[in-house]
């Protein structure tokens, strides 16, 4: 893997309780950087944060309130100063089902948290960013952002939505410093992928467990989209499932 150096730079990483987020936050301190970590579960993010030590603030934040956002965003800049890069990460896969079948309560939930919950970060992390000059927001994608799968109206189309809020926000912000772009990480062994698994639904369950990559991997594509490397993929999604992304991250 490729040694990336983050010294002196501040990131804010939604839903770090576990999974991607997670590992995101630990790379993220490996790499030298102020971690904090955002997400529902207090004692889960208290905990990696303890264990990241000084660098790293545990801020209890669900992403569908936008007031809770901008207070997370207002708790890491007090913190450490500034935010220099967000990673709007927290997501639901609810409800998994046909259209017709799936409560309609839980369908907009899973709109507030994947895609409102995004554009929340985006409104609150923004105006400091263009202030200072500069930025990075890396949105977590998916392959669904791209294509319909059964029982993934819920996911899939936020994640649709996800992406295109990339690509407006690219075409907004780009001139003002701020670098807007997303990660497609393709299948992921986390808890996520264990609730898809339970479904029975559609091709992705059916996958065998071994097949899905570790969350430390789109942890490490994260840092390297923070670098002038990545320059090439602003307001647009990198997928992890490409070889050559995999070679430029140091993953081969």
């Amino acid at each position: 893997m490729k040694n990336i150096d983050l010294t002196g730079k501040t990131v804010l990483i939604t839903g770090a309780s576990r999974g991607i987020g997670a590992a995101a936050a630990r790379a993220f301190a490996a790499a030298g950087a102020n971690v904090a970590l955002a997400a529902r579960t207090a004692a889960d993010i208290s905990d990696i944060a303890a264990e990241i030590g000084d660098q790293a603030i545990a801020v209890p934040c669900d992403v569908a309130d936008y007031n809770a956002v901008r207070g997370a965003v207002e708790a890491t800049i007090k913190a450490f100063g500034q935010l220099d890069i967000l990673i709007n990460n927290a997501g639901s896969v609810d409800p998994i089902g046909h259209l017709q079948d799936t409560d309609p309560v839980v369908w907009g939930q899973t709109i507030d948290i994947n895609l409102k919950g995004v554009m929340y970060g985006m409104h609150a992390a923004m105006p400091g960013m263009i202030a200072q000059g500069g930025g990075t927001i890396i949105n977590i994608s998916s392959g669904a952002a791209h294509g319909p799968v059964e029982g993934w109206s819920a996911y899939c189309s936020s994640k649709a939505g996800v992406y295109m809020l990339t690509r407006a926000a690219d075409k907004e912000a780009r001139g003002k410093g701020v670098r807007v772009l997303g990660l497609s990480p393709g299948t992921v062994a986390t808890q996520m992928q264990r609730e898809i698994k339970a479904s029975g639904m559609n091709p992705v369950s059916q996958l065998d467990w071994s097949v899905h990559i570790p969350p430390e991997w789109p942890a490490q594509a994260l840092l390297w989209m923070c670098t002038p490397e990545a320059d090439g993929y602003l307001g647009d999604d990198v997928s992890l499932r490409e070889d050559d992304i995999r070679a430029k991250v140091g993953l081969t």
